[in-house]
């Protein structure tokens, strides 16, 4: 609504932009906290020497270098475009700090100019900004980038000029966004951050969609060496690197040569790790259904363990819980009641699995932003809440709305009756009734499902699930797949329940559209896994991205909190406060862990010292 002057006035945005100071770094509330002279992020070593190599490992597969397309559902090389590993190949228009919840500095683009509504943004283009073959990143870049993406891109990068009224070339390095209504205060941030910035003179359109393991040319500190497809892909440092000195990249990309290898099982690539041909594992990922304290306390008795040539270390992210489940897939009739994904939800007995599977070191996720102030879970909802909510309010259980509403705490005995009676009544209230030992509807059908897995982890977590379905007629079957076919599964919504990770951080945004809004249900390729399309959580979303005060953001996360809580989309499993990382004692790593976490890409070789 703010955005209706743009029909009518667009001279006059053009007129504030000529204005417009450019500055070094943009953030989402606030101010960045680094000033414009700033050298280097607060958690690099600015004086590292680079060199040395490192060797990391994955599981998976790969048979593109193109993560940015649909067709042929294609897994891509790791590092092309990998805030992980860092964006090897690609870069975007401005690197994000980790230290901070959502701040911006210049890369590609070494200065920005907006006005307090953000009704435009003009990034202005380092003239010292090359391709990998020499040429220069140019305005026309960006463009032909942004209409590529859009034509032919896969969700969420074919959705980038949605909120863009108008894009144009500004003198020889400008280029200027002009919004329109259906843009928010994030967009801006989410062009400078989350698109890839390609080569127009190195990419025919025409065969965009079909680009495999070809040649490529991007803007990032490295190239490719030499690859096995599907098995390991070697990067080689760059050496005419354009970025190298840019304030924001002092300090990363610290190794001559970075080698990924892919591995079909995790506990392969364990092996490998303990034999020295990987360099570095990373234990308790909650992404992958990974998280093992049993593994992390006693799988390291081998000798180079036992030597000190590996070490453990644990880090502590200032980070919110996220959410790590199964997730019901709502397109699937058997799953469209809620009454039916609360039942459900309360046949596992977390408890159990935590000590028998788990090894009793996890807690488990009661919200989706737990542990912060924007979670629902220990913080009840105030005036300014409730007004956002509305009507929406009156579908929340008072508990909800106190900030105390929990998962149900079993005796741990695999079959506490208090709570397996609770989920019959629930599933009784939709129609299905125990009748021979099997819960039926009203036609007599068994209540049945398939959970999808992709690995032993997650599948020993569907199985101590399946034990407690069991008990109460329900039959829960499990189909573990390699990771080809998860993907390409998953893209097109083929499954009725999965098993996922919705990491959260202290900036949500426009990331929320492609999980949960209306518009991303049936969108091939989205995050919208639970197929969730309710008016209200698209409501609340547009709140969160609108909102101006830290006051206004935190009512609108909350009550967003509370509705997909609410809603039973997910059954929570557990988060883990900590990060877990073994690595072979040549690495080193800054001393400063910025707020998300330790950072590959700020990792280096200790050898090359």
């Amino acid at each position: 609504m703010r955005r209706c002057l743009m029909a009518v006035i667009p001279a006059l945005l053009l007129s504030s932009a000529a204005l417009a100071e450019p500055v070094h770094g943009i953030s989402m509330h606030g101010t960045p906290a680094l000033p414009a002279d700033y050298k280097s992020f607060p958690y690099v070593n600015p004086n590292v020497k680079k060199g040395g190599k490192i060797a990391y490992g994955v599981v998976g597969t790969f048979d593109s270098l193109n993560p940015f397309v649909l067709r042929g559902m294609r897994t891509t090389a790791r590092g092309v475009w990998d805030p992980d590993f860092g964006n090897l190949l690609y870069e975007p228009l401005m690197q994000r700090s980790n230290d901070e919840p959502f701040s911006l500095y210049g890369l590609l683009a070494e200065s920005v100019e907006w006005d307090d509504e953000r009704t435009y943004t003009q990034f202005n283009l380092n003239p010292k900004a090359r391709w990998q073959d020499g040429k220069p990143v140019t305005p026309e870049d960006v463009i032909f980038t942004l209409e590529l993406l859009k034509e032919k891109g896969r969700p969420p990068f074919n959705n980038r000029l949605t909120a863009v009224e108008k894009m144009e070339k500004v003198g020889e390095h400008g280029v200027r966004f002009i919004f329109n209504d259906k843009a928010n205060r994030e967009t801006p941030l989410i062009l400078a951050s989350s698109t890839p910035i390609l080569p127009k003179h190195a990419i025919d359109p025409e065969t965009f969609e079909k680009a495999g393991l070809g040649p490529v040319v991007g803007s990032g500190p490295y190239k490719i060496k030499s690859m096995r497809p599907g098995e390991k892909i070697i990067w080689e440092r760059d050496p005419n690197y354009w970025g190298k000195d840019v304030p924001s990249k002092v300090g990363f990309d610290n190794y001559d040569e970075i080698s990924i290898t892919y591995f079909l099982q995790v506990n392969s690539m364990f092996e490998a790790f303990k034999k020295g041909d990987i360099d570095m594992y990373p234990e308790g990922d909650a992404i992958n259904g990974n998280a093992d304290s049993s593994h992390w306390g006693s799988a390291y008795n081998f000798p180079a363990a036992n030597r000190g040539d590996i070490l453990k270390e644990v880090f502590e992210p200032r980070l919110p819980s996220g959410m790590f489940g199964f997730v019901f897939n709502t397109r699937k009739p058997i799953f469209a009641d809620e009454k039916v994904r609360e039942g459900l939800s309360y046949v596992l007995d977390f408890e159990w699995l935590n000590r028998n599977i788990l090894g009793g070191a996890f807690s488990r996720t009661q919200s989706y932003w737990q542990n912060s102030s924007l979670g629902a879970y220990g913080n009840p909802a105030n005036e300014k809440e409730l007004a956002l909510l509305g009507d929406a309010a009156k579908r929340l259980s008072p508990e909800i709305l106190a900030g105390t509403y929990m998962m149900p705490v079993s005796d741990g005995s695999g079959a506490d009756r208090k709570v397996l009676r609770k989920a019959v009544d629930l599933l009784q209230e939709a129609g299905y009734k125990i009748t021979g030992g099997r819960m039926v509807d009203a036609n007599g059908r068994q209540l049945a499902f398939e959970v999808m897995t992709q690995n032993p982890a997650q599948e020993r977590i569907a199985l101590a699930y399946q034990r407690s379905l069991k008990l109460i007629g329900v039959n829960m079957a499990i189909r573990s797949v390699d990771d080809g076919q998860y993907q390409a599964r998953s893209n097109n919504f083929d499954y009725d329940m999965i098993i996922r990770s919705f990491p959260s951080s202290l900036s949500p945004g426009i990331e929320q559209y492609n999980r949960w809004d209306s518009t991303s249900r049936d969108a091939p390729g989205s995050f919208n896994y639970a197929g969730a399309a309710d008016p209200d959580i698209d409501r609340m979303i547009e709140a969160l991205l609108q909102a101006r005060s830290t006051e206004d953001f935190e009512a609108a996360v909350r009550g967003y909190d509370r509705l997909l809580v609410s809603g039973h989309y997910v059954i929570p499993l557990y988060y883990i406060g900590a990060q877990w990382v073994a690595h072979w004692k040549h690495l080193g790593k800054p001393d400063v862990t910025p707020l998300f976490g330790y950072q590959k890409p700020v990792w280096w070789d200790n050898r090359a010292q």
